[in-house]
């Protein structure tokens, strides 16, 4: 009866945890092919966008030979990183994030594939 227990419990404490999804870095990089025709993540060089290779982890707004806008200039200078959680805010909708931001794009609106972008950023250090 005490096993019991102990695994009725272990099973609503699994249920009531959020679901913790590391995203496929595989779908990601079919995903970024929307990123491609402005951010390069293999060469480090920028296009239209600045790199993206080495992106997560890395301060907002601090390629050196990138021209940012001002407002994604002022969300790095207030020490802002592109981690996990700043990209999964970003992505789904850029100008919601910075205003200003010179990037035209409307976001990927599935957080699936926000995380499997992330999962493939990731890989490109």
């Amino acid at each position: 009866m005490k096993k019991l227990a102990v695994a009725a419990f272990a099973a609503l404490a699994a249920l009531s945890l959020p679901a913790l999804a590391d995203g496929d870095a595989a779908k990601g990089e079919k995903v970024f092919n929307k990123c491609k025709a402005c951010h390069d993540v293999d060469k480090g060089i920028n296009k239209v966008g600045p790199t993206l290779k080495g992106v997560v982890g890395r301060k907002i707004a601090s390629v050196a030979d990138y021209k940012y806008s001002d407002d994604m200039a002022a969300k790095g200078a207030e020490g802002g990183v592109w981690d996990e959680a700043t990209l999964k805010t970003y992505l789904p909708d850029p100008k919601a994030f910075v205003p200003k931001t010179k990037m035209a794009f409307a976001g990927l609106k599935k957080e699936d594939e926000v995380e499997d972008v992330i999962a493939f950023l990731k890989t490109k250090p």
